[in-house]
């Protein structure tokens, strides 16, 4: 199969230089085995989805971690939580004797995996993220010319990007009935598949806008609580994300809620009923769904450098919003998304408000467009969402 260059791989490496273990979270697919083995091709490898690994590594745990004598990857460990402390025990014994391996764990649900990892291996372990495919890496595999439409579609699931453009709606199902009919029953028992997957369809719905629980509740036909519930189970399973409001103690009349967004946008346009890219291309949620690529690209470059995503959105009172800020070093940066091919100068309306009423803080601010024109200039510029240049700014 053809292998894709992930930008994770040189943070993966940096990381192990100072870390004897790394955890790599990441939605199924997204290309966490097929990262590990790349990178450390001689390494061993043990898969937990296999049930004989599974009954080995149960009669010895610190035995069958220590058998692997130059580290070795560990793949699905949220399937065997108790590797975990095995892996404490033979990473502290080495560390007393001098000796240093290095052992990779991936799994694809983050709350279980962190959870262990977090209680077991403080201090022996460095946590990171692998999301599908971000559109840089995307067009750097691809020589020729991807269509906006192309891109949305299609998503970052790599098996997508490695099969034939009309493979990709069998991929996708079988990646809603791997997770509905497996993933799930393991982190919670959902008593009717029928109104969760109407649940998802309403939350692809949903993108972009801000998150109003009790809406979903009614539409659904389930309580709110029901609702908070299986949210969280997509969030930890990176499904759908949440983009936080921007908070401040100048101004208290901002908005509370946070932004619902899909982790991928292949997924997003599947469940939106999307079967063919040229649909995209006078779809009512074009927008929204373009959205959702850009912001996924920021917190996929945030991801990729090993770093915690700071990224949040500003909307106050009277409707003036700014679809995406990103705190770093330098202080903040400041994005309107538009979809749009032309260039209207009202694009910049909000972008300048927000300079002029939090001047001390915003030090970069930019609209990013599907057009061809590129502005870059520090403030006030204009970019194609292409331009690498961008992602640079978490």
């Amino acid at each position: 199969m053809e292998y894709i260059n992930r930008a994770l791989g040189a943070s993966l490496q940096d990381v192990h230089e100072i870390f004897p273990v790394v955890t790599m979270t990441g939605p199924r697919q997204s290309g966490k085995t097929t990262l590990c083995r790349h990178l450390y091709p001689d390494m061993p490898y043990i898969n937990f989805e296999n049930v004989q690994t599974g009954l080995l590594f149960n009669e010895n745990p610190v035995g069958f971690i220590d058998s692997f004598k130059d580290g070795a990857i560990i793949d699905e460990a949220q399937l065997e939580p108790t590797v975990f402390r095995a892996l404490q025990t033979v990473v502290d014994e080495d560390r007393h004797l001098g000796r240093r391996r290095k052992f990779v764990i991936t799994g694809s649900s983050n709350f279980s995996i962190m959870a262990k990892s977090s209680e077991s291996m403080a201090g022996r372990t460095a946590p990171l993220t692998l999301l599908p495919l971000s559109v840089n890496e995307i067009l750097q595999s691809r020589q020729e010319g991807i269509s906006t439409s192309e891109l949305m579609f299609l998503g970052g699931y790599p098996q997508i990007w490695t099969s034939p453009v009309s493979a990709a709606e069998i991929i996708l199902q079988s990646y809603i009935d791997t997770y509905v009919q497996r993933d799930l029953r393991q982190i919670m028992n959902i008593k009717d598949l029928s109104k969760f997957l109407k649940f998802l369809g309403l939350c692809a719905g949903r993108i972009g806008t801000e998150l109003n629980r009790s809406s979903l509740a009614v539409e659904t036909g389930v309580s709110v609580a029901t609702v908070d519930s299986w949210l969280s189970v997509l969030e930890a399973s990176y499904v759908v994300w949440m983009l936080p409001p921007w908070s401040t103690n100048v101004n208290k009349r901002l908005t509370k809620s946070p932004k619902l967004y899909f982790c991928d946008t292949g997924l997003l346009c599947y469940l939106l009923g999307i079967r063919e890219a040229k649909q995209l291309d006078n779809y009512p949620l074009r927008g929204a769904i373009f959205e959702n690529m850009v912001v996924n690209n920021f917190l996929k470059a945030a991801y990729n450098a090993g770093k915690k995503p700071r990224l949040s959105f500003f909307r106050d009172k009277t409707g003036r919003e700014i679809d995406l800020i990103v705190e770093n070093v330098d202080g903040i940066s400041a994005f309107e998304i538009k979809a749009s091919t032309g260039f209207n100068p009202d694009y910049f309306k909000h972008i300048r408000y927000f300079e002029k009423t939090f001047p001390p803080e915003v030090r970069y601010a930019t609209v990013i467009y599907d057009g061809d024109s590129t502005c870059e200039q520090a403030t006030s510029g204009l970019y194609n969402f292409r331009n690498p240049k961008l992602y640079e700014r978490v």
